[in-house]
């Protein structure tokens, strides 16, 4: 797991622990109008602009989340875990000579990151 927070409880009797998330929506909406009128007092025409602008700003904040809970055996301690599960994946780089022998010329593991999130739980004797 990574990006991942951690809690640990015992001996025995029961962990539990709950997460939450906040986000926040917002938007705007905003008019502005600019318009040419003529005004005519028989003898000149000014032109006059006329500008009228609103805006309205809105937010609501929305909160999820939920609660693990797990017994702990006696005489052990329960862990628990929170965070994004991820894909381990193994590589390897290979070089082939001029005779056409293939050798490994690097190898490793990798954990790429997804977007599921959950709990892990596990026992220690300490």
């Amino acid at each position: 797991m990574s990006g991942s927070a951690a809690w640990k409880a015992g001996p025995g009797g029961t962990i539990s622990e709950t997460v939450t998330s906040a986000k926040t929506i917002s938007g705007t909406f905003s008019v502005s109008v600019g318009d040419k009128a003529d005004v005519s007092l028989g003898v000149l025409t000014d032109e006059a602009k006329i500008d009228i602008s609103a805006s309205v700003t809105g937010s609501t904040t929305v909160t999820t989340g939920h609660t693990y809970s797990h017994n702990i055996t006696s005489n052990k301690y329960g862990n628990l875990q929170y965070g994004s599960y991820g894909y381990k994946f193994s590589w390897k780089k290979w070089v082939t000579s001029g005779s056409c022998t293939t050798t490994t010329q690097a190898s490793g593991t990798a954990i790429l990151p997804t977007t599921t999130t959950g709990w892990k739980y596990w026992e220690t004797s300490s």
